[in-house]
């Protein structure tokens, strides 16, 4: 079976710096992947490629088994789309800067989308409500809110049903409640066959959704996989948290050297609390890196 996406050896310089390193990705029809890191690190510059916004410098990048920049074109459109219709456009996009026309209402933005790609009217409805916003769809895009936009511009993505949606930090600076909407409209992508590659610095976010993460810095891939098992291959990481009767914190090492010290204060009856802590892939990429994901 073809991968929805393919980079072999992708490297791209600007200015001089190497931005990406030879990176090597294969994501499966139907998957969520989590392209991690903090900003700086490679994530928008290869979206870029794999769209057909930028041409990388060398390696190959294939969507559907379909080289990128070469077969621009092609890239574009396809057979069937998720929707089946023919003619669908191959990818959709959702970027942090929106990209909407601010004069135009919400349903004139998506009316615009669906005459450039040929979807009927009533598609413009149907996701209009699915994204919460036929209440709004006369308002125009300057007097929405952050998460509304959010919401319309992810619309503007699957309007044509994409068989690729590529969403650059999709919940970024939202509340955690529009935050949790933007994540089940993701999932029903997924489950109606969509591939999503998803690039944020929100741990929690790529832990919830995503079926393999790869974690980036400084242009280099340092760890891939799903997000359970990249936590547990850092076991040694895992910590135990005691909360003492006087009010202070204790931590200490998840090992047998620690046994004695836990129970010491159990003989004295000074715990109150006591919780082990999992490594979590802000606990790899610092041990990783050195720094935090969202410096």
């Amino acid at each position: 079976m073809v991968n929805a996406i393919e980079l072999r050896e992708i490297t791209h310089y600007f200015d001089g710096k190497m931005v990406l390193d030879h990176i090597s990705l294969n994501v499966g029809k139907g998957e969520i992947l989590g392209l991690l890191g903090p900003s700086g690190a490679g994530k928008t510059t290869l979206i870029r490629i794999l769209t057909g916004q930028l041409a990388q410098t060398s390696g190959t990048a294939y969507l559907s088994g379909i080289e990128t920049g070469k077969h621009a074109g092609k890239t574009r459109r396809n057979a069937g789309g998720a929707s089946g219709r023919a003619g669908a456009p191959l990818t959709g996009m959702m970027t942090d800067d929106c990209g909407l026309y601010e004069r135009f209402s919400a349903y004139e933005n998506l009316h615009l989308f669906a005459r450039i790609y040929n979807v009927p009217r009533s598609r413009i409805e149907e996701i209009l409500r699915a994204v919460g916003l036929w209440e709004a769809r006369n308002t125009a895009v300057s007097k929405l809110s952050k998460g509304m936009r959010q919401r319309l511009s992810f619309a503007r993505a699957v309007l044509a049903g994409p068989q690729i949606l590529f969403l650059d930090e999709p919940s970024c600076g939202l509340d955690p409640q529009t935050a949790a909407e933007i994540h089940g409209l993701i999932r029903q992508q997924k489950q109606a066959g969509v591939t999503v590659f998803l690039t944020t610095h929100n741990m929690q976010e790529a832990t919830k959704l995503c079926d393999h993460t790869a974690l980036l810095n400084g242009g280099v891939i340092v760890e891939y996989g799903p997000p359970e098992e990249i936590c547990r291959r850092y076991h040694h990481q895992k910590k135990l948290l005691l909360r003492l009767s006087g009010g202070e914190n204790v931590v200490l090492p998840h090992t047998k050297e620690a046994a004695e010290t836990v129970a010491d204060y159990l003989r004295r009856e000074q715990i109150d609390t006591i919780h082990s802590t999992e490594p979590d892939l802000e606990t790899v990429f610092m041990e990783l890196t050195g720094r935090r994901i969202d410096q």
